[in-house]
């Protein structure tokens, strides 16, 4: 029997199963697909972010700043390609000057080192090309591959006696009196429901017993929430999956943009805006849109799962959410549907940048969680149900904080 069993073969399971290895106990991935890192940890802009936007005291603040630091000295020990390139978020507007107080407010709580507030003619010192108001200089900010941090963690993994098995996707924890069972795809017999004294296995498709650790850690990403209901956890979110498109700068117009240029979000969101973000290719990302996606893996337009579609349009909060937020809704919409428009909301900040400049980019889904209320969940949601641990909301700055989550989560399981 393993010590302890993680659903999840993304970058925070991964970060997780070597954290608990490290200590010495008997470590299992079972991941879904027939790779590790295959959804949000592959599908990203690659930013390592600094900590700036997020409400102190929250998980993410004090994750984000921990988990930043952690990556720096875990990739240069690794060798990984990792490039403090520096952020600007650029104030245009007169009506932004006071969200950007607030941001620096916040990043120097959350203890952002190395802030500064630029004046109009500071700002191109940092950022040739780049035009506003004010702007914050965050220098620690940067770049990285991601899945390449993901594929060194399972090493470290494998080094420290852990197992990763791919293709196994994880259907439910089932709680026992001094176990968990996990019930893998296409398992038959009892059902996720049952009693904690029940002794008897389910049986898998082709007869063998479903997996059994000690304890358990569900990192299922944009399945969180329907691996937590089987388990018998009664989270009172679910995930929305929130498509995300990119374009990119044509290699000729890369020079524009030397590290990262965000505008200043709306404090409301969890998003982030549409912005410029050099990633450790050379490439140069614009966007991303921000749309609500039939499916939880629609990284094509064309993918859509009636089950994802159906589950995100019978919550509750998801009819909120739209009626609070149609207007973002609509502008949404027009990004996605219009390259011109889309270049036009960047170049508000960097203004020699045009339609014409532009390639089509990558997409990504930021799996999101939503309240019952039409709250969109703004930090890290962990639940505790006996000897499992479900990590139920883990967008950006998951990534960045990965290392540091992973440790919240060890001593939790611990």
């Amino acid at each position: 029997m393993h010590d302890v069993a993680v659903a999840g073969g993304g970058i925070v399971g991964l970060a997780t199963a070597r954290a608990l290895a490290l200590r010495g106990l008997k470590v299992l991935v079972l991941e879904r697909e027939a790779k590790l890192g295959g959804h949000q940890t592959s599908h990203n802009s690659g930013v390592i972010h600094a900590g700036i936007y997020y409400a102190p005291g929250s998980l993410k603040a004090k994750l984000c700043v921990q988990g930043a630091e952690a990556l720096y000295a875990y990739c240069e020990g690794k060798g990984i390609a990792a490039e403090r390139c520096g952020k600007l978020v650029v104030a245009v507007r007169e009506n932004e000057l006071e969200r950007l107080d607030e941001l620096e407010r916040r990043a120097r709580a959350n203890g952002v080192q190395d802030l500064a507030r630029l004046g109009p003619g500071e700002i191109a010192t940092v950022e040739p090309a780049a035009r506003g108001l004010s702007a914050l200089h965050s220098p620690n900010t940067g770049m990285v591959d991601f899945a390449a941090v993901a594929a060194a963690y399972a090493e470290d993994l494998r080094a420290h006696g852990g197992e990763i098995r791919v293709g196994a996707g994880v259907q439910a924890l089932l709680e026992r009196e001094d176990h968990v069972e996990l019930v893998l795809d296409g398992a038959t017999g009892e059902s996720p429901a049952a009693t904690a004294d029940d002794s008897s296995p389910a049986a898998t498709a082709d007869g063998s017993s479903p997996v059994r650790a000690r304890r358990a850690v569900a990192c299922a990403g944009a399945w969180s929430d329907r691996l937590a209901l089987a388990s018998g956890a009664r989270p009172d979110v679910r995930i929305v999956p929130f498509r995300g498109a990119y374009l990119k700068l044509a290699p000729e117009r890369a020079h524009l943009v030397r590290g990262q240029i965000y505008p200043v979000p709306d404090p409301s969101l969890p998003f982030l805006g549409v912005h410029l973000s050099r990633t450790i290719d050379g490439d140069v990302l614009v966007g991303p849109t921000a749309l609500l996606a039939p499916a939880r893996d629609a990284y094509r337009l064309t993918t859509v799962r009636r089950a994802d579609l159906a589950s995100t349009l019978r919550w509750p909060g998801t009819a909120r959410l739209v009626r609070r937020w149609w207007r973002t809704g609509v502008t949404e919409l027009g990004h996605a549907a219009s390259r011109r428009l889309l270049v036009r909301e960047a170049s508000r900040y960097v203004p020699a940048i045009g339609a014409a400049d532009v390639r089509p980019g990558p997409a990504g889904i930021r799996a999101q969680a939503l309240g019952r209320d039409g709250a969109l969940i703004d930090d890290f949601l962990l639940a505790r149900t006996g000897r499992a641990v479900h990590v139920l909301n883990a967008p950006s700055p998951a990534a960045t904080a990965s290392l540091a989550i992973a440790e919240l989560i060890a001593s939790e399981v611990r």
